[in-house]
């Protein structure tokens, strides 16, 4: 017998972050997988589907209005990326 689609929200990791006084909040879908390798003349960043929406997420959080210039979010090994990924820093810049 097939399991029953569940109508319950997939899990989520949220954390937010306050820079000059706003809050922004940055959520990780779950499952999501992002690998970030960097290959000397590139960078790789391989992710499943629910990684590319985590990081599309996050990008969309930096892009926000009254968003700060400079406001940026670290991602790095074990925090957000796999284990063996290059660290990672999605920033604004208004410039």
């Amino acid at each position: 017998m097939a399991p029953e689609p569940s109508a319950a929200p997939p899990t989520t990791t949220h954390v937010s972050a306050v820079t000059d006084g706003t809050t922004r909040v940055f959520t990780w879908e779950e499952s999501a997988r992002i690998d970030v390798r960097n290959l000397g003349g590139e960078i790789v960043i391989e992710a499943n589907a629910a990684g590319l929406k985590t990081l599309a997420g996050h990008l969309l959080t930096l892009a926000q209005d009254g968003t700060p210039d400079g406001a940026h979010l670290h991602l790095e090994e074990n925090n957000g990326l796999e284990e063996g990924s290059a660290s990672l820093v999605l920033e604004r810049c208004n410039d």
